[in-house]
């Protein structure tokens, strides 16, 4: 697997070329935010590390344009900026994941390891089907009957997730964690807001069910 680092502090980078490395990964660095986001977009990555402070382009602005070329590549950023709004500023803008600095070397592969699972999942199964609803793994378009939605990252693996589980009550606090990535305050609106924005896109037949005081299902 191969993935990309895209770190300003020489230290931080060798050390975690070499973490990666002896995991079995073959690792390219980028020690700037233009020479970062040229790389990821001509090169093919598996997964993105991503700095938020570097020299030249900004790290949120080296996310935004990649999420917008490669929304199919999973980027997690790590960052010393650790505040909510700046991760919140982050997930909106398509990382899948969200590590501040200080970090644990265990923690960050770990991290990695799933992204990259998730990753290889999409590319081993082409589609997912719940009743009249078929998610293309592929092209991220879900279907019901006639109607065809392009789904943003977020909209694609909430219903994903809530596919993958069909039939099961999902807790809005499990995908919180399991989509959004790491612990947003339970009473957070996101995941509402999100299903909301899919109900509207793919119409009346959807089969995703609202379980009062419990969270939501994808039944067939």
């Amino acid at each position: 697997m191969r993935i990309l680092l895209v770190e300003d502090e020489a230290r931080i980078r060798a050390f975690l070329a070499r973490a990666f490395e002896a995991e079995g990964f073959t690792v390219d660095v980028a020690e700037n935010g233009d020479l970062g986001l040229e790389r990821a977009l001509t090169d093919r990555y598996q997964f993105v590390i991503l700095d938020l402070l570097l020299p030249g382009r900004d790290g949120l602005d080296v996310m935004r344009e990649l999420h917008r070329a490669r929304p199919d590549l999973p980027v997690l950023i790590l960052s010393a900026r650790g505040d909510l709004a700046t991760k919140l500023r982050g997930f909106e803008l398509g990382a899948v994941d969200y590590l501040a600095k200080p970090f644990s070397l265990d923690e960050l592969l770990a991290r990695a390891r799933v992204q990259l699972r998730r990753a290889r999942v999409v590319e081993d199964a082409p589609e997912v089907r719940v009743g009249d609803l078929v998610l293309d793994l592929s092209s991220r378009q879900a279907r019901v009957g006639t109607t065809v939605a392009d789904l943003s990252d977020r909209e694609f693996r909430l219903l994903h997730f809530l596919m993958a589980h069909m039939g099961q009550v999902v807790s809005r606090e499990r995908l919180l964690s399991e989509v959004w990535g790491y612990d947003f305050d339970p009473r957070s609106n996101v995941v509402d807001v999100c299903v909301r924005r899919l109900r509207r896109r793919l119409g009346p037949d959807a089969p995703i069910e609202t379980v009062r005081n419990a969270g939501y299902r994808a039944a067939a």
